[in-house]
């Protein structure tokens, strides 16, 4: 049996004019995969996104959901993929239910009412169903996009932004039913700026920078490479934090002078610093290594990106 992955980005090339928003870029994202795809504003995320909705072609590269090349076998890519913008669109001038259900004959779905049913259960909407959306608060018609984006059952869906502007008790009822369905074997593109999301949920991250990939792996070992650590020492007594001994860790006082943070760069580094506090003779209560999140990550290697 051929293995098909979920999502096919070959060299793909895209300008505007002469600005060239992708220049290069290539990735896959296996059948089932929780992936995110992270850079900054104008970093060329939404034109890769745009490519595989089928909204805008490529200058150059191809690109496939499951398989099917988005330009010349658009109708099949297009009924794989669920799409939840990042922009608030929605039909004013019918109930929910009814955009619902004419979203899915988009698809060519019929008697399709008992997913809606769910959909709208699982997404804390069932409520609202007869509701038009311009009734609906700025969280609900986020879920709304989310239900016609599943409305049809992709296989493939992507994420831009899902959750900006959702209160917290709505995002965690969201990401449930997000985890749901990725359990279910719904292959998952992420794009957040909302860092630690992109943490807890994706198994793969690509970092883009300028139209270009400029880091792709699993979240583990991109957060293992990332040395640099914060150690946080609590001293018995106040402390000058002038003190040249200090200094070439960038020390840090705090307003009662009895906690200091520090910066080290690797072992050796944070070897160096043990010494220098045994060598100080100074008396320590407590010590705290605050390891790099995906944040630290992210601006290391997008410094001077944006």
């Amino acid at each position: 049996m051929t293995h098909v992955n979920a999502i096919e980005i070959d060299s793909l090339v895209k300008d505007y004019g002469s600005l060239r928003a992708v220049d290069g870029v290539s990735f896959e994202v296996a059948a089932g995969e929780f992936f995110g795809l992270l850079g900054p504003n104008g970093a060329g995320k939404s034109t890769i996104l745009n490519i595989l909705a089928g909204l805008t072609r490529p200058t150059q590269g191809k690109a496939r959901v499951m398989g099917k090349d988005v330009v010349r076998e658009f109708r099949s890519s297009r009924r794989n993929l669920g799409v939840v913008p990042q922009e608030l669109v929605f039909d004013s001038f019918f109930p929910i239910y009814d955009v619902l259900r004419t979203q899915s004959g988009y698809f060519g779905l019929r008697n399709n009412d008992d997913w809606i049913d769910y959909v709208l259960e699982r997404l804390h909407l069932t409520e609202q169903r007869d509701y038009y959306g311009r009734q609906l608060s700025g969280g609900m018609k986020r879920r709304l996009l989310v239900a016609k984006a599943l409305v049809h059952r992709p296989p493939v869906v992507i994420l831009d932004e899902p959750t900006a502007g959702v209160d917290v008790e709505l995002r965690r009822h969201l990401w449930e039913f997000i985890e749901e369905i990725h359990r279910a074997g719904t292959t998952i593109l992420l794009t957040t700026h909302y860092l630690e999301e992109a943490e807890s949920y994706c198994q793969r991250i690509g970092i883009i920078g300028k139209g270009k990939l400029l880091a792709l792996e699993s979240t583990e070992s991109l957060l293992a490479k990332h040395t640099d650590r914060e150690v946080v020492l609590t001293f018995a007594d106040r402390q000058n934090g002038d003190s040249a001994e200090w200094a070439r860790f960038g020390p840090r006082l705090s307003d009662d002078g009895c906690k200091m943070s520090l910066r080290t760069y690797g072992e050796q580094d944070r070897a160096a610093l043990w010494r220098q506090v045994k060598e100080s003779g100074v008396e320590i209560v407590d010590v705290e290594v605050k390891h790099p999140d995906l944040e630290d990550v992210f601006l290391e290697l997008t410094a001077g990106q944006r």
